[in-house]
């Protein structure tokens, strides 16, 4: 028999209008989730992680995964006061270890997380997802960001089509563009305002690519040895969308950037987070490949799907649809599963969450954080669930 792979939720802590008792109803089991209420750069104590275990635990689940501990961005710009917030990061590892916690989910992207033009994109079905529009992207950095350099980013035909949608958009539009795109981590409420996030723009002048993927290799060479003195397992999340925005770099987009990562510092601690969302967004990423050839590395699964189009869009599909195919996905994770059985480790079980889900049913009656629904992520999970039972099933009786 093959172990299911762990069946989680994210969960954004007591305010979330998604409760654990709902979460209870979808079949998980694990809770992924973080201290977001704690500062991005101050240590999580053992008093607060606790705290958080003890709910989770409490409704009958296991907190599975760190979803994130953030990085502070003077480690990301290379600053002199990093080292100082690698020890805080560390410190955080410390206290995670001593609580039983022991995978660490984080990502490397400039100032912004994850990147959406829109949050309310209607389907034709009428359900809502979230959605990159590139025409919008290029409008804001354009004529709202009116960021120095933005030109050159973008063809006069690019220009042209986004001087046409910026200026077929009303004020309020205009205002709540302007938001979606300038929101700050999630779990937070937080957006800048245009002026705070060119002051952020400007650390970053000096800070390209390359320099960029040295300081991710110098957080790795300091953090890794310590996490995997502690057991656990750090895995890195690849960047959303998986391409430059807004003038800022991006370092983990494909293999090749996920191999450098995996080799920055090789250990058992130092892995991937697989994202099919993030790196289906670049139609040159062959997942199941990623998943073959990389799939020792992948200590964390996020599933979803997204549909491309031509002009470098893309909207948030249904899990089983949209251009990845999620059956080759899938049939490589179970094989990596095989051989991690044969080789007799204890990370069979991968914990695999449903990412992002559409707005569907009773979800409309919930301010939930924007792809983090209950019944679209039921829906996805209950989708990934028996796509994973009927591949394995099909398995063992061919064995």
């Amino acid at each position: 028999m093959i172990p299911n792979l762990e069946q989680t939720f994210r969960w954004f802590g007591p305010n979330d209008p998604v409760t654990l008792k709902a979460i209870k109803q979808t079949g998980a089991t694990g809770i992924v989730t973080a201290l977001h209420h704690i500062p991005c750069g101050d240590v999580w104590s053992v008093e607060e992680i606790q705290k958080r275990k003890t709910l989770i635990e409490r409704a009958g689940f296991r907190w599975s995964v760190v979803e994130s501990v953030n990085i502070h961005e003077s480690i990301k710009i290379g600053s002199l006061e990093r080292d100082e917030y690698i020890s805080k990061y560390i410190e955080t590892l410390k206290n995670l270890n001593k609580c039983g916690i022991g995978i660490v989910c984080y990502n490397f992207m400039p100032v912004l997380d994850w990147t959406r033009t829109h949050l309310d994109y209607r389907l034709n079905n009428g359900a809502s997802a979230l959605r990159f529009h590139a025409p919008a992207l290029a409008a804001f950095d354009l004529y709202i960001l009116q960021r120095d350099g933005a030109y050159k980013d973008f063809t006069p035909e690019q220009q042209n089509v986004a001087k046409a949608y910026f200026d077929s958009l009303g004020e309020q539009e205009k205002e709540v563009l302007k938001n979606t795109i300038l929101a700050g981590l999630p779990g937070t409420e937080e957006v800048y305002t245009v002026e705070e996030f060119k002051e952020h723009l400007q650390k970053y002048l000096t800070v390209n690519a390359q320099v960029l993927k040295g300081n991710l290799a110098y957080f790795l060479q300091s953090v890794i040895p310590e996490a995997e003195r502690l057991g656990i397992k750090m895995c890195i999340h690849p960047d959303d969308p998986p391409f430059p925005v807004l003038g800022l770099p991006r370092v983990v987009c494909n293999e090749r950037d996920l191999h450098e990562v995996v080799n920055a510092y090789p250990s058992p601690s130092n892995g991937i987070t697989l994202c099919t969302g993030s790196l289906g967004a670049n139609p040159g990423n062959d997942i199941p490949g990623i998943v073959d050839r990389l799939g020792a590395h992948i200590h964390f699964l996020h599933l979803r799907n997204v549909r491309l189009e031509p002009d470098g869009s893309f909207y948030e599909d249904e899990h089983l649809a949209g251009s990845t195919n999620m059956y080759e996905v899938m049939k490589s994770i179970v094989k990596e599963q095989i051989r991690r059985k044969l080789a007799v480790r204890d990370d069979i079980a991968i914990p695999m969450r449903p990412d992002h889900g559409h707005k569907i049913l009773d979800d409309y009656r919930y301010d939930t954080y924007p792809g983090y629904s209950v019944i679209g992520r039921l829906k996805g999970l209950a989708e990934l669930r028996g796509l994973e039972m009927g591949i394995k099933k099909g398995i063992e009786e061919v064995v």
